[in-house]
């Protein structure tokens, strides 16, 4: 399996709270998010790793300099508008490939991705499968709508009868990838909207559920987080 991180956010919200390093080397339980991150990408048989990073943190560019990888690895150092960006930016390594995609700031169970890994394996004929949960925290979720076999039928800002919430990571295959630069030509902002697309093409999309998935936006989000893998 190929993996990339996107890292590249300001980390806005952290930094109001008086936080003064970049969100992907902030410590979770003594331990830097991305460096707890790769650490469990590393379990399930890398073949590649991709990494986007913020030009504006040098000490987050000398991270990744210093990094030492067992498997190809490429790094980006780029200021990007949103997630979607970010992926149009590290998909000179992603094209043709069948990948995961994670936001740095998500934490979840460790078992729960092997099941999520596992679940992809067993079934190749998926264009993309995203992780999703019913656990919400985020002040602007993305709302996810299924069918019991868990294909995914839309997205959207409200609820509006949907039942869970988008995870934060992705897995994409090569016809995913063909989508985005017209995407991105089209003036497409945001990743939530590309999601979207990939309905609006009839690619076969599917949801995988997590029981808890929390995103560290806020300092608040650090205790939780703490208090879920702990546990």
């Amino acid at each position: 399996m190929h993996y990339a991180i996107i890292a590249a956010g300001e980390g806005s919200r952290l930094r109001s709270e008086g936080v003064d390093i970049p969100k992907p080397l902030i410590p979770l339980n003594g331990k830097a998010l991305i460096e707890r991150l790769t650490d469990i990408l590393f379990l399930h048989e890398p073949e590649s790793l991709s990494i986007i990073v913020n030009e504006i943190y040098p000490e987050l560019i000398n991270w990744a300099q210093q990094f030492i990888c067992p498997v190809p690895f490429h790094i980006v150092a780029k200021t990007t508008l949103s997630s979607m960006h970010s992926l149009y930016a590290l998909r000179y390594r992603l094209n043709e490939k069948s990948f995961i995609l994670t936001t740095v700031d998500t934490v979840f169970k460790q078992d729960e991705f092997k099941k999520y890994i596992d679940f992809i394996k067993e079934n190749p004929s998926y264009d993309a499968v995203m992780a999703v949960t019913s656990f919400v925290e985020d002040e602007k979720p993305l709302w996810v709508k299924t069918t019991p076999d868990n294909t995914i039928l839309s997205f959207d800002s409200q609820r509006n009868g949907h039942q869970f919430v988008s995870g934060g990571f992705y897995y994409f295959t090569p016809a995913v990838m063909k989508l985005l630069p017209d995407a991105i030509d089209s003036g497409m902002q945001k990743m939530r909207n590309f999601q979207s697309l990939l309905i609006d093409k009839g690619l076969n999309v599917k949801a995988f559920e997590f029981e808890k998935i929390i995103d560290i936006d806020h300092l608040d989000d650090l205790k939780s987080a703490s208090d879920f893998i702990q546990k």
